[in-house]
This record gives structure tokens, C-alpha cells and sequence, in this order.
């Protein structure tokens, strides 16, 4: 089966033309097999194009459209073979129509580039592929207010620096981490905005003299509008995947503290919660163990999101406008950190239910340390010291706050955002 660059019978059965061939196709192959369905989007929505800009004929288009729509079938059902010949889907799609229809299959690729075919393909993965990811992270938001709400008010101490700082809670706790995420989903519209363009129509990042209605594309494929200049839709490879991918990373950067949290929560040092057996496993050699490594992974795999957002930036920098095949390779980050995000949220929400909270230990872990800076504000308000100077005698007198309650204490927080009173309903 011939290439789609390839203009004569070349030799490419040689042992140095099949190296060439490996190093330059690379895992396209393997990685197509996840964009067949959206490729096959894109083409079919292009001999719509062609058909209305009087290039096909009715009966051309629809034959077209039942072999793409056989390109799927086949697809569905795990068959639809793409090789390291190949090269790409799209050349894999387009010897399969040529083989059922002949030559109208050849047709198929007027006015069109292997670049804005791509380049579609992936816009239309990420639209779908974020979505997806969106509702993942509200369903872990959804989760850490459940826990919230049913332990509103259990006493917790809060940390900086890793050492007891003030009273918190559990709800407070919780609160903050589906606060973060909420606060990352409302950021969600910008990437939407950048994805939500078609480069569909732009051929090789320069148009064509074809009379191709490019809003009629992109509004086929649900795109908001067309990418405006040609040029753009190159220019915007890399770039736009790289801020997708980073705010991929802002998602798994709030689920790495989170995951941090937890290890240390449930360790024996604290002993706050309780995490399911089924996300621990034990030691070879040890039998009491009961680590938690999904935790772990959780934490680990922020870093490959950001190795993927770096590998993204470092591929797109000192290029030049127009296509570069350095370009071919920031198709693969971005499905990585996809699969790898998707994977990551799913397996959050199985940590999340598995938590189970010991108000107990909670309770005898709220020393009397943390209420120095409620005895201080004590000070103030009862016997109308200066804060500096209450302070100060709180510092010189670490007994004036023992036997303190951390139950009674977190009835005096009332105010919006604090240990009693986290605003969870406001979710």
C-alpha cells in the first residue's frame, strides 16, 4: 500500500529504508489506534465539505459516508489494523476506502493535509477526552464534601510546618481540598475556549484554493468556530495541548497534596484515618504491613503530568511558523497525560470512599498547644489587651490553655471558612 507523500515507486523495502521508516513513523501507529473514531469525524465531515463546494457528486458522497462509516464498524470491533507502513490512521483509512471504492476513495483527500486532519482529530479527542475528565474531578469533589459534611465538626488539629499550628476540623479539612477542585473545574472554560476551534479546512496550515465553508465545518463537528487564519492552526500545535496538559497538572497537583495528607493522616504517627484494605497491600516480608500505596501512586503520578507538560514545552520551542515534524511527537504526551489523569481521578475516588475518620485519635490529638492563639484572643477580648501584648503572655504561660476542649473551642469558630463553620453547603 503506497504512502500518501509517496510520488514514485521508491525503494522502501531496504534494510536502511525500513529503519528510516521506524524512526520517522515512530508509535503513530499504535497511538492512531486511540483517534481512529475522531479522524473518521473529521473526514466524513470534510466530503460533506467537498460535496457542498461541488467536488463530489451525491452518489460520491454517499458512498464516502458508508465507507467511513465501515472504517468505524470495523474500528468497534477492535479489527481495523494500522502498520508501521501505514504510517498513520490516515492513510490506513484512506487504502481502506480506496480498496472498497476504487478510485473515489482517492478523492477523499482534496483540499485536505495530513496536517489539519491530525490536528482535528486531536481537537476533537481533547474536547471529548477533558469533558470526561471534568466530571471525574466533580465526582471527587463530591466525595471529600460527603466526608465533610458527615464529620463537620470533628476536631482536627491543623499543621504548618508540619507541627501542630491551630484547630481545625475535618470538615474544614475536607472542605478545603473540594474547594481547591471546584476552583479548578470553574478554571476549566479557558482551556475549552482554546480547544473549542476547528483547524478543520486549513490543509497544510496555508488554506486551499478549493472553496472549502470551513463554518459549516466546524459547526458539523461542534466546534464554537474556526480556527481564523490558516496559519494559526500550526502555530496552535503543541501550544494549545501544552496548556491542556498543564491544566491537567493543576487537577493532579491538588490530588498529590491530598494523597500527602492522607499517607501521613493514616500512618501510625497519627492514626486519624483508617484507609480500606483495598487500597493497601501488604509486605513480603513483613506481615504486619498495611502501606498505602495507591495513595502513593496518586502522589507519584502528578510528576508524570508534569513530565508531559515539560516534554510538550521543550517540543515546541524554536520552532518557526508553519508544520515541523517535531510537531508529530506532541500527540503522544498529550494521550498519556489524558489516560494517566482519567486513571488518577478514578482511582482518587476509590481512596476517598475507602477513609474512614477516628474521631477518637482526632480528639486526643488536639493538645493544648492549639489553642495558644485562642487563649491570646481570649486576652483581647475579655480583658482588652493589645494582641501583641496578649501574645506575648501566652508565649511566657503555655498553661493557659491546658484543659481546654476541642469540642467546646470549635463552637466559638463561627465565621465563614473556619473549623466550625467550613461553608460546605456553599458547594
Amino acid at each position: 500500500m503506497s504512502k500518501l507523500w509517496q510520488k514514485s515507486s521508491t525503494d522502501t523495502q531496504s534494510d536502511i529504508a525500513k529503519k528510516v521508516e521506524a524512526f520517522t513513523v515512530g508509535n503513530d501507529y499504535n497511538l492512531d489506534q486511540v483517534l481512529v473514531p475522531y479522524d473518521v469525524m473529521g473526514s466524513k465531515v470534510h466530503v460533506k465539505a467537498l460535496h457542498k463546494a461541488g467536488i463530489l457528486n451525491e452518489k460520491e458522497l454517499e458512498k464516502l459516508l458508508a465507507g467511513l462509516d465501515e472504517v468505524l464498524s470495523v474500528w468497534e470491533k477492535g479489527e481495523f489494523e494500522i502498520t508501521v507502513q501505514d504510517e498513520d490512521m490516515h492513510t490506513a483509512i484512506e487504502n481502506f476506502l480506496i480498496e472498497k471504492l476504487g478510485d473515489l476513495g482517492k478523492k477523499i483527500h482534496t483540499g485536505r493535509s495530513r496536517n489539519d486532519q491530525v490536528l482535528t482529530a486531536m481537537r476533537l479527542y481533547e474536547k471529548e477526552a477533558l469533558e470526561k475528565i471534568l466530571t471525574e474531578v466533580r465526582a471527587c469533589a463530591e466525595l471529600l464534601i460527603d466526608i465533610g459534611e458527615k464529620h463537620e465538626k470533628v476536631p482536627m488539629p491543623g499543621y504548618t510546618h508540619t507541627r501542630k499550628a491551630m484547630l481545625s476540623s475535618v470538615g474544614l479539612w475536607a472542605g478545603g481540598y473540594a474547594e481547591m477542585i471546584i476552583m479548578q473545574l470553574e478554571a476549566a472554560s479557558g482551556i475549552k475556549s482554546l480547544i473549542n476551534r476547528s483547524p478543520l479546512g486549513t490543509a497544510a496550515g496555508f488554506g486551499t484554493t478549493f472553496d472549502i465553508d470551513r463554518e459549516f465545518e466546524a459547526e458539523e463537528l461542534g466546534f464554537a468556530v474556526p480556527i481564523v487564519c490558516s496559519t494559526t492552526a500550526q502555530l496552535s500545535r503543541g501550544w494549545v495541548e501544552l496548556q491542556m496538559v498543564q491544566y491537567l497538572s493543576g487537577i493532579t497537583a491538588i490530588m498529590n497534596r491530598f494523597a500527602a495528607d492522607v499517607i501521613q493522616f493514616s500512618s501510625e504517627a497519627y492514626q486519624f484515618f483508617d484507609l480500606d484494605e483495598v487500597v493497601c497491600t501488604g509486605s513480603s516480608i513483613m506481615p504486619q504491613k498495611k502501606n498505602p500505596d495507591v495513595a502513593e501512586l496518586l502522589r507519584a503520578g502528578h510528576s508524570e503530568i508534569v513530565g508531559a507538560a515539560s516534554t510538550l514545552q521543550m517540543l515546541t520551542a524554536n520552532l518557526g511558523s508553519g508544520y515541523h515534524r517535531d510537531l508529530q511527537l506532541t500527540k503522544e504526551p498529550v494521550i498519556r497525560a489524558v489516560e494517566k489523569t482519567m486513571n488518577l481521578l478514578n482511582v482518587s475516588q476509590i481512596l476517598i470512599s475507602g477513609i474512614s475518620i477516628d474521631q477518637k485519635k482526632l480528639e486526643a490529638a488536639c493538645t493544648s498547644e492549639l489553642f495558644a492563639a485562642e487563649a491570646a484572643n481570649q486576652l483581647v477580648v475579655e480583658k482588652g489587651v493589645a494582641f501583641r501584648e496578649a501574645y506575648r503572655v501566652v508565649a511566657g504561660e503555655s498553661s493557659i490553655s491546658k484543659g481546654w476542649s476541642a469540642n467546646e473551642v470549635i463552637k466559638k469558630y463561627t465565621h465563614l471558612g473556619s473549623p466550625g463553620n467550613p461553608g460546605l453547603s456553599r458547594f
